[in-house]
């Protein structure tokens, strides 16, 4: 599957990391299927679009990452969740690690690993 393929939700309540994201996603060929601001809005867009990758926030109001990526493995196993963590959330990482996410990265991130990621699920 080339990248160009992959279909990706970004879902932070932070307009601002997710119009980051969206750039250095957009710049090396990906489609971006939509964004949330937080699980509940992302939920009807993954059963819609099905992306093969999410970019999820941890910590965001009305339904945050964990919740959310419960619900996701439940509807689809094999979508890679990279979640997005700020400093001191430790405990939530554990938990999203134990619950299946693919890998996380920690805010403020380097466009570097992000574009990693992004080349580790391309093949």
């Amino acid at each position: 599957m080339s990248v160009k393929q992959f279909k990706v939700l970004l879902c932070d309540d932070s307009m601002l990391v997710r119009k980051q994201l969206k750039e250095i996603i957009t710049d090396a060929g990906v489609e971006i299927v939509l964004e949330a601001s937080n699980g509940k809005e992302a939920l009807p867009l993954i059963k819609k679009h099905n992306p093969q990758i999410i970019f999820l926030d941890i910590v965001m109001p009305v339904m945050d990452g964990i919740e959310t990526l419960k619900e996701i493995k439940k509807l689809h196993t094999q979508t890679k969740v990279v979640m997005i963590t700020s400093s001191g959330t430790q405990t939530y990482l554990k938990t999203a690690l134990e619950e299946g996410a693919y890998d996380f990265i920690q805010k403020p991130w380097k466009e570097t690993q992000i574009l990693s990621i992004i080349d580790r699920l391309k093949n």
